[in-house]
């Protein structure tokens, strides 16, 4: 099966090799509009958190105590911190931070998680039985507790933060590789390429990777949603990026003791920058997977 095309499958419960028909790239985007909308949300958050230095209008970092929780005004559009600092800057900063996290914490709960699923699912036996036992112990423990307490033990730097998020995301790229591998193996592209003398890792690399791409993708458009939220949480408990680097997480800390006094914009802007990069992942994710799972139509 080809790996540059969109698999779509006829109505079954069961799907097989031959209900797999090809579908253009082009053809899937023009019948799902909303993978490139999405698309088109997040590039944008990624362009703007990239040129944060040229379309600041102030130093993130600059205090003025006679500016102190200004109301948003045309000198600051989103007004300014306790400490005279202007929201909007400081927002557009913090996605410096935030966005590479869910990409790294993504990273590796992908690889390690998806080379646990591939040896689990082919080898099978007892390397399947401790490999997903490991994962079951992973996942005995709620995801966020389990991050705060990795944070809290590596220390709260950004670096530790990424481990943990990632960390916590090895189960998920485990066990759908799992599954995934299970089913294709049983296919019969790979029992005739196996019989026909290919080496496992050929099997691997040539035959079931290409076509783990579509649920992986779709899950890491999905995954890089909660890895933002785990680390806007972890900064909120300042385990995350030490002050006063701007991050969302923590930006929303300090305004929320302000809110008593009626100061409700200083956690609108980082609050905004967290729904609208969620929203644009989930969005993404399902999206993706109305375009790329074969069981789905129109």
């Amino acid at each position: 099966m080809s790996t540059a095309a969109v698999y779509q499958a006829d109505d079954s419960d069961v799907l097989s090799v031959e209900d797999y028909r090809p579908v253009s790239w082009r053809q899937a985007l023009r019948n799902h509009p909303r993978v490139l909308v999405a698309g088109s949300v997040l590039l944008l958050l990624a362009l703007v958190a990239l040129l944060a230095p040229v379309i600041s209008p102030h130093n993130p970092l600059a205090v003025n105590p006679d500016f102190s929780r200004l109301p948003p005004g045309p000198g600051h559009w989103l007004g300014t911190d306790e400490l005279g600092r202007d929201e909007l800057s400081r927002a557009l900063w913090g996605g410096r931070v935030s966005i590479p996290v869910a990409f790294v914490a993504v990273g590796v709960g992908l690889v390690v998680g998806g080379l646990i699923g591939v040896a689990a699912g082919y080898r099978g036996g007892s390397t399947d039985l401790l490999l997903m036992r490991l994962v079951d112990a992973i996942l005995a423990f709620p995801a966020l507790i389990l991050a705060i307490a990795l944070v809290a033990a590596l220390g709260p730097k950004l670096q530790n933060a990424m481990i943990a998020i990632g960390i916590v995301q090895i189960p998920v790229y485990a066990r759908l590789t799992r599954a995934q591998v299970l089913q294709l193996k049983s296919l019969d592209f790979v029992t005739a390429a196996r019989a026909l003398g290919a080496s496992p890792l050929r099997l691997i690399f040539r035959h079931l990777l290409p076509n783990l791409l579509n649920p992986l993708i779709v899950q890491v458009s999905l995954s890089a949603a909660f890895a933002i939220l785990a680390e806007a949480t972890l900064a909120y408990l300042g385990l995350s990026v030490p002050p006063p680097t701007p991050d969302w997480g923590s930006m929303i800390e300090a305004g929320q003791r302000f809110l008593v006094n009626g100061n409700w914009w200083l956690t609108v802007a980082p609050g905004a920058a967290i729904c609208l990069a969620v929203f644009g992942f989930n969005w993404l994710g399902d999206a993706l997977r109305d375009a790329l799972d074969p069981r789905t139509r129109g």
